[in-house]
């Protein structure tokens, strides 16, 4: 498998890419209502997901502020999950606890994927292919070869 190596950073950039945009989306429907006629207009946590999830999403997409914006995302998704999925379907079902703290059962999937996903972001870094890597590239002094 490592012939598949030298695909690691294009293929880590448009998972980024990718993950990104579709975070700012959920962004975008609680802030504006676009794209596909979300809510708009949200207020209290539902405003602070919003700018989250929209301003994370651009800066993750595009490799800016990956890490602090990965960080920040992953912990507005265990934040999503627990106090919404996990503690709002456990209230408005009648089964056990149990049965609603898993995310297959209290619809969690993305906000549990979301979350790992960008944990994961935070401790890989923006990538070779990103603004940060752009901008704060580190100008490593040339090594000559020791004679010994």
């Amino acid at each position: 498998m490592n012939f598949l190596s030298r695909f690691t950073d294009p293929a880590y950039c448009i998972m980024r890419l990718i993950v990104g945009l579709v975070y700012a989306c959920h962004g975008g429907q609680k802030l504006l209502g676009f794209p596909g006629g979300g809510h708009g207009g949200a207020q209290g946590l539902m405003l602070v997901g919003g700018i989250v999830e929209l301003v994370g999403g651009f800066l993750i997409a595009f490799g800016l502020f990956t890490r602090l914006a990965a960080f920040v995302s992953s912990g507005e998704m265990a934040v999503a999950y627990f106090m919404v999925h996990a503690a709002g379907k456990a209230l408005a079902h009648a089964g056990s606890p149990v049965d609603q703290f898993f995310p297959i059962l209290n619809k969690g999937e993305l906000a549990v994927v979301l979350c790992w996903i960008f944990f994961f972001m935070f401790f890989y870094g923006p990538g070779r292919w990103s603004i940060d890597a752009m901008l704060f590239r580190r100008n490593a002094p040339a090594t000559t070869p020791s004679i010994a």
